[in-house]
């Protein structure tokens, strides 16, 4: 396959599309040639072809997930599966130390992100000759498109950091000799900015399909490019400065969105993780799925399809297990606090461990535990030896968020393939990422007191996230014990300690959820988050032998070296992987 795919390719696949929501209703048809698409209808239709892009990835090139990217690399899951060398690259990801540039998975999920950037901008080019009067959702779909091509690039970024930002003036021959080295680190986060932007100027304030963004949809996203960017980094990925001007507008972008009226926390953290709570009050942003819609798999979510236990009625395969470390720090203080520095001095693994200590809630809510009932389930009783393989690799726990009850209307069996996948929604953006980020931002311009209610509003909603976590006969699971932070009586409110307590409540509150490895980078404390996990974890499981991080390297995934020879050397290598 080409740097990017051409036109002609992203017109046939514009009729490709299987329902994701009620504007994805659109049944395959064939292929059509670029006249038949410079109208409404075409326009139309490759602004669908876009939107489905969102939901058109896989186990092998996971981004609505992310798992092997920001969960497997940060400390929070091992690979899983059937050894080291089933998904194989995975394994790479994980200990750092042998990740090559010309890796397959990356060359995939690089690829995959550009068809996205390049429907987006088929889309635009369509639009933009159109006239309101012919076309009269216009300005919308073109702010759509916008804030579409923005989200593929930010994953591109926040993965590979050096990218080429493609826009719909650009011909093909433009986009052959297009750099991914021109535009410095902060440049290329201000083009994915100004895309927000139109879509913040542009998109109608109500929200009139809950797969499509809205106004306040597209500010948060712009709050978390801005949150990002503040983020100033040098090209060996070191954080020279924040940002403050950023990082203000973080605050009055969240600040927005949380004033709207339109969002609000669940009074359960659990409820973001079941299928029947999809597109409610807590969802931002989200790709839309669906099964039995008239296409042969429907728009299931085959990133995590490889996910679910063993355990019958679900089938296979086990990858994405939680790590040790990762069980160990939700243990609680006896003042129901996080254990900042202790977490680990302690492994939580036989059952009655779970009772000896004190516990976040939020654990049972991420993690399949033995004796524990499974995804809240009370009659399926979570076993190592019937929900995972490979135990004595990978320890005996399963990740849980994303897979969903026995039972439920969304499972079902990918055509072709023994592994179940879902229709529930993938999240993109939650709630309470709104509500953090805007706490990080005033935290670090120095308001600090303004913060505390902020993380404080998300263990409120943790310490009462526990009508989910029981036993069959009417206990609860762990023994939970958390309170919120009180300065003066628990805690000294100082900006060290309140940005301690802020990067551990977004580890805690999105355990398991994608993000963990791309906050430690943008933090600047990935190289010593890594290597000090590595230390204990090595101890305890033999997989992680040869792992190593190199700080100024690993941050990122190498540039794929198909990529750079497609190029004819024009893209030029991340730091420290020539």
């Amino acid at each position: 396959m080409n740097k990017f795919l051409s036109y002609k390719l992203v017109l046939a696949a514009a009729l490709f599309c299987a329902s994701c929501n009620s504007f994805l209703d659109v049944l395959p048809r064939g292929v059509a040639n670029e006249e038949d698409l410079q109208n409404a209808v075409g326009a139309e239709k490759l602004a669908v072809a876009a939107y489905a892009t969102l939901g058109n990835d896989h186990w092998h090139e996971p981004y609505t997930s992310m798992w092997p990217y920001g969960n497997v690399r940060s400390g929070d899951a091992y690979k899983g599966g059937l050894g080291a060398a089933d998904q194989g690259e995975y394994h790479q990801y994980e200990i750092f130390s042998t990740v090559r540039a010309d890796m397959d998975k990356g060359n995939r999920i690089w690829t995959r992100l550009y068809i996205g950037v390049q429907r987006a901008n088929a889309a635009i080019k369509v639009l933009k000759v159109l006239d309101e009067a012919s076309f009269k959702d216009k300005t919308k779909r073109l702010a759509e498109m916008r804030f579409l091509r923005a989200h593929y690039h930010f994953l591109l970024k926040i993965l590979f950091k050096k990218i080429a930002y493609v826009t719909d003036d650009l011909e093909a021959d433009d986009i052959e000799k297009l750099s991914n080295d021109e535009l410095s680190d902060n440049d290329l986060w201000q083009k994915i900015a100004d895309d927000f932007r139109f879509a913040v100027d542009n998109l109608p304030a109500p929200r009139t399909d809950v797969g499509r963004p809205n106004q306040t949809v597209a500010k948060a996203y712009l709050a978390k490019t801005r949150l990002y960017q503040a983020y100033m980094q040098d090209n060996q990925n070191s954080v020279t400065s924040v940002n403050q001007e950023y990082m203000n507008e973080v605050i009055s972008l969240t600040t927005e969105v949380i004033n709207s009226g339109e969002f609000s926390l669940f009074d359960d953290i659990g409820k973001n993780f079941l299928w029947n709570y999809d597109n409610r009050s807590e969802s931002v942003f989200a790709v839309q799925r669906s099964k039995d819609d008239g296409t042969p798999i429907g728009r299931i979510d085959m990133s995590t399809a490889l996910n679910y236990p063993m355990y019958p009625g679900y089938g296979c395969c086990s990858f994405h297990r939680p790590t040790q470390n990762l069980v160990n720090s939700f243990r609680t203080s006896d003042k129901g606090l996080p254990l900042f520095n202790d977490f680990n001095t302690v492994s939580m693994k036989d059952s009655v461990d779970f009772i000896k200590n004190t516990i976040d809630p939020r654990l049972d809510h991420s993690v399949g535990i033995p004796s524990h009932p499974y995804k809240y389930q009370q009659n399926v009783i979570y076993r190592a030896a019937t929900f995972t393989r490979e135990p004595g690799t990978y320890g005996p726990y399963s990740a849980m968020k994303e897979v969903q009850q026995l039972g439920c209307p969304c499972l079902t069996t990918a055509q072709t393939y023994a592994y179940p996948a879902s229709s529930k929604n993938s999240s993109i953006i939650r709630f309470s990422d709104v509500i953090l980020w805007k706490a990080e931002a005033l935290i670090e311009v120095g308001r600090i007191d303004e913060a505390l209610p902020l993380i404080n509003q998300i263990r409120t909603r943790a310490k009462n996230s526990t009508n989910l976590l029981k036993n069959a006969n009417g206990k609860f699971m762990s023994n939970y014990s958390m309170d919120v932070y009180k300065p003066g009586e628990n805690i000294v409110w100082n900006k060290a300690n309140a940005t301690t307590a802020l990067r551990w409540e977004r580890r805690l509150e999105f355990a398991l959820e994608g993000i963990r490895f791309f906050d430690l980078v943008r933090w600047g404390i990935a190289a010593e988050t890594m290597n000090n996990y590595f230390v204990t974890e090595k101890t305890r499981v033999p997989h992680l032998s040869a792992a190593n991080f190199t700080k100024g390297r690993d941050e990122y995934l190498p540039v794929p070296e198909q990529q750079i020879q497609r190029s004819n050397s024009i893209y030029k290598q991340n730091n420290g992987w020539n």
